[in-house]
């Protein structure tokens, strides 16, 4: 597929040195929803003279799309420069949660992060080829998302990190066109159970991932990453969990994701150390 846009964008560092991050937006193919769908890809400025890069695949909120991200928290290059990864800022619809929906065949964007995103970005980019070179981590909408596909494709991913997400959408059941991808909770209720990340934690064995969960005390879903957070641990599934005064909101996420993508930083070390 071609790059039908590339900027160069020069990122200011603290010493006063410009680091070149190369952005390209890109064409990808769904075969699954017979659709092109539009992708942000950052790569390093070490890109040209390197082998091979992690990626961390970043998801955005429920109304936003692809371009949210570089967008609106503009320090997202300066990370993939100084980290040394390639970050894919993917499009998941005004309002898919990341499912393939059980109601609605034109929403399958499980089936394309996870699967046809990953390909087609393995095979137009110098990236790590497995689940020790692949994080995944988004807001709201895409912290879900981030979670709900890490937990269900183990083999692709081996990190995942969720910002302000969420983590259970049952006590929501009128609100960001959920109902739209899974019927109503009143109609459907096992649509709703069955997708909900706090249920699917019997897809994990202590250590099968690298997990960062991160909300502010002051956002709507505060109580339900709590409940997830309280129901790891009793499950014994190691995890990072952060919270600090903060809202669902930029000013929140700017700040969450330096943090978050240290964390895939770290655990892309130490995949790459025990080989």
């Amino acid at each position: 597929m071609r790059l039908f846009c590339t900027l160069f964008c020069l990122v200011l560092l603290g010493s006063g040195h410009a680091l070149a991050v190369k952005v390209d937006t890109v064409d990808t193919y769904s075969s699954s929803m017979k659709k092109t769908i539009k992708a942000v890809v950052m790569t390093p400025d070490s890109y040209t003279t390197g082998s091979e890069f992690p990626v961390v695949y970043l998801l955005h909120g429920y109304s936003g799309n692809y371009s949210d991200w570089p967008k609106k928290a503009p320090g997202v290059g300066r990370l993939a420069d100084t980290q040394q990864i390639i970050i894919v800022c993917a499009d998941g619809n005004f309002g898919s949660w990341y499912f393939d929906s059980p109601v609605d065949p034109t929403f399958k964007y499980e089936t394309y992060v996870a699967n046809e995103l990953v390909a087609w970005v393995d095979s137009h980019y110098k990236t790590v080829k497995s689940r020790q070179g692949r994080a995944i981590t988004g807001l709201s909408m895409g912290g879900h998302g981030a979670l709900y596909l890490a937990f269900r494709h183990q083999d692709v991913f081996g990190a995942a990190g969720s910002m302000s997400g969420g983590v259970d959408i049952r006590p929501f059941p009128n609100n960001w066109d959920m109902a739209k991808r899974l019927g109503t909770y009143a109609q459907s209720p096992e649509n709703w159970e069955k997708n909900t990340v706090i249920n699917l934690l019997h897809l994990l064995t202590p250590g099968a991932l690298a997990l960062f969960v991160d909300c502010g005390t002051e956002d709507f879903f505060f109580k339900v990453n709590n409940n997830l957070h309280e129901k790891l641990l009793e499950r014994n599934i190691a995890h990072d969990y952060t919270t600090r005064p903060g809202g669902h909101n930029w000013v929140y996420w700017n700040t969450a994701i330096t943090y978050q993508i240290l964390f895939m930083r770290q655990y892309f070390d130490r995949a790459a150390a025990a080989k």
